[in-house]
């Protein structure tokens, strides 16, 4: 009985000696901790993503698809102890900024995980750079950590899944045009060019923040920001681009030379035109009091005054003449 005593006092003080120091662990500033008890995640009871309103982004039919359960997450800090059968599982929530082009599975495909290829709907293929930001949703770990098997992976390819939608079915925006005195909306050519994607390269870059919202309910990560940065075009078609966007720069510095030139000329036509009518207007005042004078004259001197009004104004005429033709 007493070597049975022993043999478990020796036994409890093995397991404390072995376990209790290993149960120990803390949670970093940038940390966010789950626990599991025999492969089952501790969660808050009656809660859900749904009330953590992060599906609001999903459509109503993948929101039943991706109802993940709300965990228990442990904060920053420590010490904190985990018994046996209990595993505590770490994720890092800082906000990592890497490569669109970046595929964690395969490094060596899109040129080293550098540039990403896409092909316009004019069936031209062309070479995108650029970064994404994202991070791990403290709201969402579940699905993080036990929805898919590896998160950054499906969050990578589907970010550049939705990026060559995008660049495939893009197109210009609608431009207002007066046709026959009638408001026209009008869509610009339907073949776009690489240039048109350059153009537009922010309302790419806002489409692509707001297709992205919905992975951090399907995937447990949020990509805060996407930048495109660079729009190329393979190497062959490099020089004719050039000579294209050239042509049309030229074409274009001629179209505004011509539209000045004549809005100059309208200007200085409708400038002789309201000096012209300034005189002219001028002239007629003139004569309306030389009229008023000569009724007022009329009427206080009678014909006679007139008569003498008459002969002294030929007199001045005769003073500004030069030659005189006597007919007979």
């Amino acid at each position: 009985m007493k070597y049975l005593i022993f043999f478990s006092l020796g036994c409890l003080l093995y397991l404390l000696i072995i376990f209790l120091p290993g149960g120990f662990y803390i949670v970093n500033q940038n940390e966010r901790a789950v626990v599991t008890v025999f492969g089952r995640a501790k969660r808050i009871k009656k809660k859900n993503g749904e009330e953590e309103k992060v599906d609001l982004a999903l459509r109503e039919e993948e929101k039943e698809r991706y109802n993940y359960p709300l965990l228990q997450v442990i904060q920053p800090g420590g010490p904190y102890y985990h018994w046996p059968g209990e595993k505590i599982h770490k994720v890092s929530v800082a906000t990592i900024i890497s490569n669109m082009a970046y595929d964690p599975e395969s490094p060596k495909v899109n040129r080293n995980n550098t540039i990403l290829e896409a092909v316009t709907k004019d069936q031209l293929n062309i070479e995108l750079s650029g970064q994404i930001r994202y991070r791990v949703s403290e709201k969402n770990l579940y699905a993080y950590l036990f929805g898919v098997k590896q998160p950054l992976a499906h969050i990578m390819g589907y970010f550049v899944s939705v990026l060559r939608e995008r660049i495939a079915n893009f197109e210009g925006k609608s431009i207002e045009a007066e046709i026959d005195g009638q408001n026209e909306l009008l869509q610009e050519a339907a073949s776009i060019s690489i240039n048109d994607l350059r153009k537009n390269l922010r309302d790419i870059n806002e489409h692509m923040d707001s297709e992205c919202q919905m992975s951090e309910a399907r995937y447990g990560m949020v990509l805060e920001a996407s930048l495109i940065t660079g729009i190329d075009p393979p190497a062959e078609v490099e020089s004719a681009l050039a000579a294209i966007n050239t042509a049309h720069n030229q074409v274009s510095s001629d179209i505004s030379l011509a539209q000045a030139t004549a809005d100059q000329t309208i200007v200085q036509s409708k400038r002789a035109v309201e000096i012209e009518t300034l005189k002219a207007q001028s002239e007629t005042v003139g004569l309306e009091l030389l009229a008023q004078e000569l009724e007022q004259l009329k009427k206080s001197g009678g014909n006679e005054a007139l008569d003498a009004y008459v002969k002294n104004s030929k007199l001045d005429l005769l003073d500004l003449t030069k030659t005189i033709y006597k007919t007979e």
